[in-house]
């Protein structure tokens, strides 16, 4: 069963690399709805003009991300999940999910009605059908997407490097990949051509369900994809919803950007024109929660030590408002303290739910600069008064959460940051400190730290990384250091699950993950001189921590 959760949190932080690029694409589209948008700029944004061609343009380009998303996980998933050669991955599972497409295009143009598909109806709509590079197919969104590339991906770490004879050695590596890729994606088109239609008429009823599920729907779908960040399984609960079409076809983001300028000229409620907004609220939390956390633990942190507190929070704090980024902040209590991260999500859920009532909607999956880009800036025009409502609400929550983190704080006597022994004080270092002494020993030393803390390179079973941690399983977790060790080389936390380890390093964590690759290959005495002041390297301090 251990085996099985650590694939699948490979798997739902492998799905995060495309994710990472939906933000300035989503920023891009709402400055150029914004400055096309005739009611603010008159008649320099008439579509005549050179002013509205540049940003027409601009749009165009942005909204490629939302468009191609398919493609974008399809490719994006070799890059989390193979275990050799990544790019030749990329490159297989594109070519294999392309001809994956002409065969299931070629079985629905002969025999669509027989699987319930009528292939000569228009795409779009309720037809199930769409265009992907070119070729007139059955949607699978993102989850057929990800299927496909899965089974590459499947194919590739296992197949690679057979050796073939040597008169067949043009056809191995990626050659080889293919041609057994080839001939699985046959079956699998009259697969996904009888199974699939059942799924689209699945995920109609499940989008009616949701719409009128209204408050109770949003605010425990707020609670679940929260509740489960810890695990690295909160991809698979907000995935089907924002990227895909559980809710609205093409999912939540893109229909969200697409249909922009509408709802920018419509004076109707927000939460009227587009109800499936709601699934799209958890930003809410993201940028009202940090406030009353980071005042929580200022005001129940020893008076010697709020300064600290401080120069620990605010960075986290500004991090998650402004990025959606809230990580930082969450592990920061997440691991000290359980019962609050349960009642944060249980807030989360209830300021999801109020919001919804009060009439908010729209792309509030991220932070501020977001928000000012897809929502605030291109319909504060005929909108604003709900956006006033939804600062009211939030600040409402801020002092909640507050309120309640400051009770449970000082009820149960939680070690939050300032709150430790005085022995423990190494857990509320800013990290500049240290970060300088290791920049004498060159750019792979926090990498080699790392490696060090979680027992060696002999510890090391794999490595993948999500957005903000550094996903690694180890084959014995006891060799893992404390927390406390890995927050002093820069880290912002650590989560152990069996042999499971998360290494919560930040925005950075894709440059960290190449420099750990990179001292995996290294030898002892090498990893030896990137980090010289430890005695032990791979053998954890088992000190009390504080």
């Amino acid at each position: 069963m251990k085996g099985v959760m650590q694939k699948v949190q490979r798997f739902g932080g492998a799905m995060y690399t495309p994710v990472l690029l939906f933000s300035f694409a989503g920023i891009m589209v709402g400055l150029s709805t914004l400055f096309m948008n005739q009611s603010i700029f008159g008649s320099l944004s008439s579509q005549e003009g050179l002013w509205y061609k540049l940003w027409y343009m601009i749009q165009e380009g942005a909204w490629m991300v939302f468009r191609q998303m398919p493609l974008l996980f399809v490719i994006g998933l070799p890059i989390g999940l193979a275990k050799k050669q990544n790019a030749r991955c990329v490159l297989e599972a594109f070519v294999i999910y392309v001809t994956f497409q002409y065969f299931l295009s070629a079985v629905l143009d002969f025999w669509g009605t027989g699987f319930g598909v009528d292939f000569g109806a228009e795409i779009g709509g309720t037809s199930g059908l769409t265009m992907i590079c070119g070729i007139k197919t059955l949607d699978t969104g993102m989850l057929g997407a990800l299927i496909i590339s899965g089974i590459v991906v499947f194919i590739h770490n296992k197949y690679f490097d057979t050796e073939l004879p040597e008169w067949l050695g043009i056809f191995s590596g990626s050659s080889f990949v293919v041609i057994i890729g080839f001939f699985i994606m046959l079956p699998m088109a009259f697969l996904f051509a009888g199974l699939w239609p059942k799924v689209q008429a699945a995920m109609l009823m499940l989008q009616g369900f949701f719409k009128a599920s209204g408050t109770i729907g949003v605010g425990l779908y707020a609670f679940c994809e929260k509740i489960l960040l810890p695990t690295g399984l909160h991809h698979f609960i907000y995935a089907p919803f924002t990227l895909d079409s559980a809710v609205v076809p093409g999912g939540i983001e893109a229909y969200w950007a697409l249909h922009l300028n509408e709802f920018a000229a419509s004076t109707l409620p927000l939460k009227e024109l587009f109800p499936a907004g709601g699934f799209e609220l958890f930003g809410n939390a993201k940028v009202f929660a940090p406030i009353g956390i980071t005042l929580a633990f200022y005001t129940t942190a020893k008076k010697e030590k709020r300064k600290q507190v401080l120069a620990l929070m605010v960075p986290a704090a500004l991090t998650a408002m402004l990025t959606g980024i809230t990580e930082p902040i969450e592990f920061t209590f997440l691991f000290i303290a359980p019962v609050l991260f349960v009642v944060h999500a249980l807030l989360c859920a209830c300021i999801n739910a109020a919001m919804y009532m009060a009439g908010v909607s729209g792309a509030f999956g991220n932070g501020l600069i977001a928000w000012l880009s897809l929502n605030w800036i291109p319909l504060g025009r005929n909108h604003w008064h709900t956006y006033v409502i939804q600062i009211v609400v939030g600040l409402v929550f801020s002092m909640i959460w507050f309120l309640v983190f400051s009770f449970l704080i000082k009820r149960f006597n939680f070690l939050t940051p300032g709150r430790e022994q005085e022995d423990a004080q190494a857990r509320l270092y800013t990290k500049k400190d240290y970060r300088e002494k290791l920049a004498d020993s060159g750019s792979l030393s926090y990498a080699a730290h790392i490696l060090s803390y979680l027992g060696g390179k002999d510890n090391i079973i794999d490595v993948t990384n999500c957005a903000t941690r550094l996903r690694v399983n180890v084959k014995d977790g006891k060799l893992v250091h404390p927390s406390d060790d890995f927050k002093r080389i820069g880290a912002h936390g650590l989560s152990i699950n069996g042999t499971a380890v998360q290494v919560i390093v930040g925005l950075k964590v894709p440059k960290v993950r190449e420099e750990f690759e990179e001292c995996l290959g290294k030898s002892e005495e090498e990893l030896k001189r990137l980090c010289p002041e430890q005695e032990n390297p791979g053998q954890p301090d088992n000190r009390k921590e504080g």
